[in-house]
């Protein structure tokens, strides 16, 4: 007696079952980590406005130099999920490794740079001197926590890549309460003011590497992969990030052009234009941890040599994107009477918000399709043509940003051009996605 096969619903739940069990989780670690900032920034406030001033510029430019190396999470994740594919575990483990001791390398390099051009770096980005120094400071000490920070990302990309998100979620929420509960010990308690919250966030953050780190070296032990660093494979895996760094940079250009623009409207406009990306780069988590189930499932799929199953699965999860859109775009509409009082009082300010805002809510069901594509194509080892295609994005977006003002133009008009951006890596995503070229099966692209 056969088997009867799978029915197309069969297929679709077992799939969301899938994309959820991952996705939630990582949802969780997502939004858990930006509240390190938070919880210093609000311990930090109450010492004083050139403190808090000196955390703002610190904060931006510590931000900014992790974020850079995102690449070490999605090129680790997408390599670990195809060697799982294989059936390989000590190879994947292995994988993983490679990338930890790459992220330790770079870590250590950032340091060099970061504590003796601290004070240049803090002038470059225009502190007051009454909060340059306080910047320092606060620069100087939390750079010492880069190479866990890095260390982080890559091991949480190994997890993700073993089809694990809830540990990343727990190890997230663990670090936030020991950073909030450090913060008020070493701020108020011993009395080191923002260098104790700076102290706190270092120990916390590498708390939170050597949780990560028990995890991964238990499982390497259980495998029998090996723990040293192989230069090689070290190798590999920056080759296999580079595509990634120049799409994340290309994509930071993006969001800087796009506050300096507002920042040329006036003021009233550029504090419009931070309301929106805060609502922005929230929503954007939501999405995310779509992408990043995506990235792990993906290339597990493509390891074990089923394309017919990572077609099955890209489709649906571009139909949660384009739903999850649909619904937060609502979400923007219908709550903002709620929400916009949060951030700002000024009649102004408001009035400059509203319609930029529309136009944020009715690019989300674009967001949502660019987001899964993202991390389908990520998932599938394809850097080099995310990088080329948010390059080509780029050239389209900033011509258009800059003619701005220029024509007159005011925040909703930049918003509108936002959503050009969009539209143009929806567009290089999709051909990519369906052209099949990403389908490259094996343990290895």
């Amino acid at each position: 007696m056969t088997q009867a096969s799978p029915t197309p619903d069969t297929t679709r739940r077992s799939h969301d079952r899938e994309i959820l069990a991952l996705a939630v989780p990582a949802f969780g670690a997502l939004v858990a980590e930006p509240l390190f900032v938070l919880v210093d920034s609000a311990v930090i406030g109450h010492l004083g406005t050139a403190q808090l001033a000196g955390l703002g510029v610190a904060a931006a430019l510590l931000s900014t130099a992790v974020s850079v190396f995102v690449f070490l999470a999605y090129a680790t994740t997408a390599a670990v999920a195809r060697r799982v594919g294989a059936g390989d575990l000590p190879a994947a483990i292995r994988q993983g490794m490679d990338g930890v001791w790459l992220a330790l390398l770079l870590g250590t390099a950032v340091i060099a740079v970061a504590l003796p051009s601290a004070p240049w770096v803090v002038e470059a980005f225009g502190a007051s001197g009454t909060a340059a120094p306080h910047a320092v400071t606060y620069l100087r000490i939390s750079s010492l926590g880069i190479p866990a920070m890095l260390v982080v990302l890559a091991a949480t990309g190994v997890l993700r890549g073993l089809q694990n998100t809830r540990t990343p979620l727990y190890v997230a929420v663990a670090g936030f309460t020991a950073n909030a509960a450090l913060n008020v010990v070493l701020v108020y308690g011993v009395g080191l003011g923002i260098a104790g919250s700076a102290w706190g966030t270092v120990i916390a953050q590498c708390g939170m590497a050597l949780a990560y780190l028990t995890v991964v070296v238990r499982g390497a032990r259980r495998h029998g992969a090996s723990l040293r660093p192989d230069s090689a494979g070290i190798r590999a895996s920056a080759r296999a990030g580079t595509p990634l760094l120049i799409r994340t940079l290309s994509l930071r250009a993006v969001l800087m052009i796009a506050t300096a623009i507002a920042a040329r409207l006036g003021d009233t406009s550029v504090a419009a234009h931070q309301i929106i990306l805060s609502l922005w780069s929230l929503m954007a988590f939501a999405l995310d941890a779509i992408a990043i189930a995506g990235q792990a499932i993906i290339g597990r799929y493509l390891g074990a040599g089923d394309t017919e199953g990572a077609r099955a699965v890209c489709r649906r999860m571009v139909q949660w994107g384009i739903a999850s859109g649909i619904v937060l775009g609502a979400l923007v509409v219908i709550a903002r009477p709620l929400f916009i009082p949060l951030f700002t009082s000024d009649d102004a300010v408001m009035d400059t918000l509203l319609p930029a805002l529309l136009v944020v809510a009715l690019s989300q069901p674009v967001a949502g399709v660019v987001f899964v594509l993202d991390g389908v194509l990520m998932g599938a080892g394809d850097g080099p043509y995310l990088a080329g295609a948010m390059v080509v994005t780029l050239a389209v977006f900033a011509p258009v940003a800059l003619l701005v003002p220029a024509f007159g133009g005011g925040l909703t008009a930049l918003w509108w051009a936002m959503l050009l951006m969009m539209t143009t890596r929806m567009a290089t995503l999709w051909l990519r996605m369906r052209s099949g070229r990403w389908l490259v099966i094996g343990a290895t692209r």
